[in-house]
């Protein structure tokens, strides 16, 4: 049976909680920490007559004094670039690291998230529209310093701390600081993004990251710039980017019917996956549910996720995921050279995990991911 859930929708419909494999989901109450706000920005320079450019995304804004970026967390104040963000996160949200979704990291444990308001693109359909697409000062938050948030972490008994919801390069300098530190603690890090960071940024931020989850959104201009007010290209060369820095990485693609559905497109960024960042990045295939600007829109039919994952398949990507639909057999994980089912899941919930050592116990085979804290 076909539920439909998605972060969102399970986050309205569960308790707090709510069991999943031994482990409870929390949410944190809103508790006042150490106040640490309007923190220097990093990556702009400054320009005349009082303008600073934002270096930490592909839009590269200019922006005047007292105005903010295209993201509504980054002021221009008296010619320095300020985060509104930092240390005020709108929420520390314990869920199953497959969740984000990272299907090919310690399967099944405790993962601490951190998110806080607004985003770099406009995404008509986001399901998280009510955080990303507000102002901060629309959106209650929280207020934790770094070392608080890791210390949560810790205290809760999580393996993780991923920063997702909205789009984390918006709060790149508390995601900073917080990797920095959780590395330092033995903790595993990870972020899920729409692949929009600008490169220096990233590599500074791969020095302490474990694994990557990017948004690959459709394989056409025409959606990131009428969809999501964005460009393809700098998701790609992200994608390259962390590739080649030698983290892990899994991929997303929400298929919304009528606007990236389209088999042909999906074959092309298939082959592009293959050719440009290798066959053993997880792809997750994701079920579309009406959000904001998108209602009048179906549901996806799970026949086009299986058709897409098909045609994933036959061009050699290994690990291929039909996510959203809860009892689907593509939320589990299968050996690519014998066939035998590795991690089974119902969604987000892990039932059993049979790799071992990073093999596949059956037939050796190597199965990429991190399996160890």
């Amino acid at each position: 049976m076909d539920l439909g859930f998605n972060r969102r929708s399970f986050l309205k419909k569960t308790s707090l909680c709510f069991l999943f494999s031994g482990l409870s989901l929390n949410l944190l109450p809103s508790i006042s920490h150490s106040k640490e706000i309007e923190k220097k920005a990093l990556f702009f320079r400054k320009r005349e007559n009082h303008l600073v450019q934002c270096e930490l995304c592909f839009r590269q804004c200019v922006i005047p004094e007292g105005k903010r970026g295209f993201c509504r967390v980054r002021e221009n104040q008296r010619g320095e670039l300020r985060s509104l963000v930092y240390g005020r996160p709108g929420g520390l949200q314990i869920d199953p690291i497959e969740l984000e979704p990272m299907y090919h990291m310690v399967p099944g444990h405790k993962n601490l998230c951190v998110y806080t308001a607004s985003c770099n693109f406009r995404c008509k359909h986001c399901h998280n529209w009510t955080i990303s697409q507000s102002f901060p000062e629309q959106v209650k938050a929280i207020q934790y310093s770094p070392t608080e948030i890791v210390e949560e972490a810790l205290r809760l008994g999580c393996q993780s701390i991923s920063h997702s919801i909205n789009e984390p390069t918006v709060f790149y300098e508390l995601m900073y600081d917080v990797v920095q530190l959780a590395k330092k603690k033995g903790l595993l890090t990870l972020c899920h993004t729409n692949g929009g960071m600008a490169k220096p940024p990233m590599l500074e931020l791969l020095k302490f990251m474990d694994g990557v989850t990017v948004d690959l959104k459709a394989f056409h201009q025409k959606f990131y710039q009428e969809i999501s007010e964005a460009k393809l290209e700098p998701v790609l060369e992200t994608l390259k980017t962390i590739k080649a820095a030698k983290k892990h990485l899994e991929i997303v693609n929400l298929i919304i019917p009528t606007l990236n559905d389209d088999m042909s497109d999906i074959k092309k960024m298939c082959e592009w996956i293959g050719e440009n960042l290798g066959k053993d990045v997880p792809l997750h295939f994701t079920r579309f549910s009406p959000s904001y600007k998108m209602t009048h829109l179906p549901r996806t039919p799970i026949k086009t996720l299986e058709e897409a994952r098909k045609i994933a398949n036959g061009m050699g990507i290994k690990y291929v995921y039909v996510g959203n639909v809860v009892g689907h057999r593509a939320n589990s994980t299968y050996c690519p050279k014998c066939g035998r089912k590795l991690i089974e899941r119902t969604h987000f919930i892990v039932l059993r995990n049979q790799v071992k050592n990073g093999k596949c116990p059956f037939c050796t085979e190597n199965i990429p991911g991190i399996w160890k804290s």
